[in-house]
C-alpha cells in the first residue's frame, strides 16, 4: 500500500482555496471517490456527477475515518471550515480533474512510465483496441519486450492477467491504480477504449496519449450527450488539445464523414496526422477487398510499402478496424514488414462477429451490434456471406434477432428496426437488457421501423425463446445474426440481473434442434 503525506499530494492539486490545516503532513493511505470505500487514512474526493453528488456524502466519509477531503462545492468547503477545521480540505473547480491529479500523485505517476494509446468512436473500439494490444505484445521495443495493459468493454488485461471489465473507461482513480499495478509488473504500454462519456466527464484527465485513434461516429448515446453535435464534440476532445493534451499521433478514419473536422482539430493541436480507409485516399488503405468464409483478402497500401494480405477477420468493418490497428502500432514503433507478417495470425474478438457452430448447415453469428449503423454493417456482411460464399446457396437468407436496451436513447429504436428490416429477410424482435422499462413497450417503439420495410418479423420478448425461434426458422445456407449483447454475460431486467450468454443459449437451442456438439 502507498503511504504519501497529505502535503505532498495537495501540492499537485489545482485548488481554489485550502484550509489552514492543509499544510498537514499526515500520512495518506488511500484515495476514494465513493464514501463507502473510505477507510481511516483515505482522502475523499467529493465531486458532482451526472446522477449523484459526492458532496452529500462528506459527513459519511468523515465518519469512516477520512483523513482529508477535496470538494468541488464552495458550500461544502465552507461547511468543513466550520464543522471540521482540523480536517485538511481543498476547494477545487473540477472534482474529476482533482481526482486525476491526486490519484496520479498517490500512485506515483505510472503514466510517466508507459506509452498510452487511446481508441474512440461509436463502433470498432473494442476490436481495434484488442488488435493493437495483440500486435504490440508480439514485438519488442529495441531489445526490451513489451508488456501491455488493456482497458476496454469486454475485459481488462494487466501484464498478461485477464480481469473482468467494470467500465469501458473507469474513473481516473481506478485507472491510475490499474496502471500502477501494471507498471510494477513490467507493463510498458497502455491500450484503452476511450468512451465519449469518459471524455466529457474528464475520466482520462492526466493520461498523456501518445497515439489516439478515431474509428467512426454514428448515432448513439444521445440520452447522455443530447445531440450528435455534442456527441462529436466529446469525441473530439481526445484530439483537439483543449481539455486533454493533444496526442503525438492522431490516427483518423478517412471514410467517416466527421474526418475533415477532426483533421482540422488535430492539425491545430499540432499532432502528426495518419489516415486510414477503404478504397479512399488515405495513408493506410485497403483496396480490391474480397470477403471469404475465412475472413478477407485485400491489397494493403501504406507510405512504407504495399502487400497482398489475408486476414482471419471477417467483413469490411474488420478490414477498417485492422487498418486502424496497423497504423496505430506502426506509430508505436512496429515496422511495416513485421505488421504484414502478423496479419494472418490475428484473431477475432469475443462477441464481435463470433461464429457459433454445433454442426448445423447454416451460419450463426453472435455480435455486439447495438446501434442502427452497427446493425446495418452487420446485416450487410451477412448478405455478402449468403451471396458470395460458395458453401452457401444463392437463396440463403439473413435472419436477424435484436432488441434495444431499456433506459437508453429511445430515438434509435425505430432506426434500428429500419436497419434490421432493410438488411434481412426475417427479423426477430426481442429484449436486450430492458432494465427498468417494460420489454413490450420497448418493442412497440422498434416495430414502426421494422414494419416500414415490409420484411416479415416475429415478436418474442423472452430472449432465450426468441433465439430458439430464430434458429428453428433457419435452413441450409442461411445466416442467423444474434445481435446486441455480444460478449455480455448478463441480462438486466427490472426485477433482477441474471446470467445470459447468447452463444451458450444458441448452442443449447441448436442441441434441442438435433444438431451435435460445438466444434
Amino acid at each position: 500500500m502507498n503511504n504519501v503525506t497529505w502535503n505532498a499530494l495537495a501540492r499537485e492539486v489545482t485548488s481554489l482555496s485550502a484550509s489552514p490545516s492543509s499544510l498537514s503532513d499526515a500520512m495518506i493511505s488511500g484515495v476514494e471517490y465513493d464514501s463507502r470505500h473510505v477507510q481511516p487514512g483515505s482522502v475523499f474526493v467529493a465531486m458532482r456527477g451526472g446522477t449523484t453528488d459526492g458532496n452529500h456524502f462528506i459527513e459519511a466519509a468523515f465518519g469512516q475515518g477520512a483523513a482529508a477531503v477535496v470538494t468541488d462545492s464552495s458550500e461544502s468547503f465552507e461547511s468543513l471550515n466550520q464543522l471540521h477545521p482540523s480536517l485538511p480540505h481543498l476547494f477545487v473547480n473540477d472534482g474529476r480533474t482533482a481526482l486525476a491529479q491526486i490519484s496520479a500523485a498517490f500512485f506515483q505517476h505510472p503514466e510517466r512510465h508507459i506509452k498510452s494509446t487511446g481508441v474512440t468512436g461509436t463502433n470498432g473500439k473494442t476490436t481495434t483496441a484488442f488488435l493493437i494490444e495483440s500486435i504490440l505484445n508480439q514485438f519488442a521495443v529495441g531489445h526490451a519486450p513489451r508488456s501491455t495493459i488493456l482497458v476496454g468493454t469486454i475485459e481488462y488485461h494487466v501484464a498478461g492477467e485477464v480481469r473482468p471489465s467494470l467500465h469501458t473507461t473507469p474513473e481516473s482513480r481506478d485507472l491510475f491504480e490499474l496502471m500502477s499495478e501494471g507498471v510494477h509488473r513490467g507493463a510498458t504500454e497502455l491500450v484503452m477504449e476511450v468512451s465519449s462519456h469518459a471524455l466529457a466527464q474528464g475520466r482520462v484527465a492526466g493520461v498523456p496519449f501518445d497515439v489516439a485513434v478515431f474509428t467512426n461516429l454514428t448515432r448513439d448515446h444521445l440520452d447522455f450527450h443530447g445531440s450528435m453535435e455534442q456527441y462529436f464534440e466529446a469525441k473530439k476532445l481526445l484530439f483537439s488539445g483543449t481539455r486533454y493534451p493533444a496526442p503525438r499521433v492522431a490516427v483518423i478514419n478517412a471514410n467517416d464523414a466527421h474526418a475533415p473536422q477532426l483533421l482540422r482539430a488535430a492539425v491545430h493541436a499540432r499532432s502528426e496526422i495518419v489516415t486510414y480507409g477503404l478504397d479512399v485516399t488515405a495513408d493506410w488503405r485497403a483496396e480490391r477487398i474480397k470477403l471469404t468464409p475465412a475472413g478477407a483478402e485485400f491489397h494493403l497500401t501504406s507510405p512504407y510499402g504495399a502487400a497482398e494480405v489475408q486476414s482471419g477477420l471477417a467483413g469490411e468493418v474488420n478490414v477498417s478496424n485492422l487498418l486502424a490497428a496497423l497504423a496505430a502500432t506502426h506509430a508505436r514503433g512496429v515496422q511495416w514488414e513485421a505488421l504484414v507478417a502478423i496479419i494472418p495470425a490475428l484473431r477475432p474478438v469475443p462477441g464481435r462477429f463470433q461464429s457459433v457452430h454445433a454442426g448445423q448447415p447454416f451460419t450463426v453469428i453472435v455480435d455486439y451490434a447495438h446501434t442502427d449503423d452497427a446493425l446495418r454493417n452487420l446485416t450487410a456482411l451477412a448478405r455478402q456471406l449468403v451471396t458470395g460464399n460458395a458453401i452457401h446457396s444463392a437463396s440463403g437468407r439473413v435472419i436477424t434477432l435484436f432488441g434495444c436496451g431499456g433506459d437508453r436513447d429511445r430515438t434509435k429504436r425505430p432506426k434500428m428496426g429500419i436497419a434490421a428490416g432493410e438488411g434481412s429477410d426475417l427479423v426477430v424482435v426481442t429484449s436486450d437488457n430492458p432494465r427498468s422499462e417494460d420489454p413490450a413497450a420497448i418493442i412497440e417503439e422498434i416495430l414502426p421501423g421494422v414494419t416500414e420495410t415490409g420484411v416479415p418479423y416475429i415478436v418474442e420478448p423472452d430472449r432465450a425463446r426468441a433465439i430458439s425461434l430464430a434458429l428453428a426458422e433457419a435452413h441450409a445456407g442461411d445466416v442467423v445474426l444474434l445481435a446486441g449483447k455480444g460478449h455480455e454475460k448478463v441480462q438486466i431486467l427490472r426485477q433482477h440481473a441474471s446470467f445470459f450468454d447468447d452463444a451458450q443459449v444458441a448452442i443449447s437451442a441448436l442441441h434441442a434442434l438435433g444438431y451435435g456438439g460445438e466444434q
